[in-house]
């Protein structure tokens, strides 16, 4: 039996559109038709600069192309600027998940995503990042207040998209459509830190 999306949103001041910054397209996918079913349409903005190789960024791009097209929806491709990002995460490179560098990684993404909203008539922007376990909500959610306020006229909504049966939901798309799955993050650090788990615990490295 299909698991079906159990979340009321109450988005702030009533919006009935947002921008939806998105990670991947697994991760967007049961947001995305979540939003849907509570009358809220999202136009989605694929702003991922620190995914490497630019190769990989293109995958997950297209991933997430093709599930906005089934769907009708609007998707903007952000540019893909990996070496701006990399000033922001370099200090940082030594730093574990959920250290500073993913703090910067998501400061640096949700700015741009806050400037994208200001300048083209969204009053909210959200973020797919929410979704992971591997995430930590009080960077994303400082990170998305930060860019609101630098911005100025538009607001961070930081939702939880983690419950309401979103996961669960979550899994039974990305078999629906086959999505290409990651196996590591995004950036050349977490692709590092992940051929490390896997050379200690005798498992195939990621080629890249």
């Amino acid at each position: 039996m299909s698991v079906d999306c159990r979340l009321k949103l109450d988005v702030p001041f009533g919006e009935k559109k947002v921008l939806l910054h998105a990670c991947c397209a697994p991760c967007s996918s049961a947001i995305v038709e979540c939003l849907l079913k509570n009358e809220i349409t999202p136009t989605i903005f694929y702003c991922n600069p620190n995914i490497y190789p630019e190769s990989e960024y293109l995958i997950r791009k297209n991933e997430c192309a093709r599930f906005a097209e089934n769907l009708g929806l609007q998707i903007i491709d952000a540019d893909y600027n990996h070496e701006q990002w990399l000033q922001s995460a370099l200090p940082f490179a030594g730093e574990p998940e959920r250290g500073h560098r993913c703090l910067e990684c998501f400061k640096h993404r949700l700015l741009k995503t806050a400037q994208y909203a200001a300048e083209n008539g969204f009053r909210i922007f959200t973020t797919t990042l929410a979704s992971s376990r591997w995430k930590s909500l009080e960077q994303i959610t400082e990170a998305g207040n930060r860019a609101a306020a630098q911005v100025g006229g538009v607001s961070f909504w930081a939702q939880n998209w983690r419950k309401g049966g979103l996961s669960e939901r979550r899994i039974e798309i990305i078999r629906q459509y086959n999505f290409y799955e990651q196996q590591y993050c995004g950036c050349e650090f977490s692709l590092k830190a992940s051929n490390e788990w896997r050379k200690a615990n005798g498992k195939e490295l990621i080629e890249r």
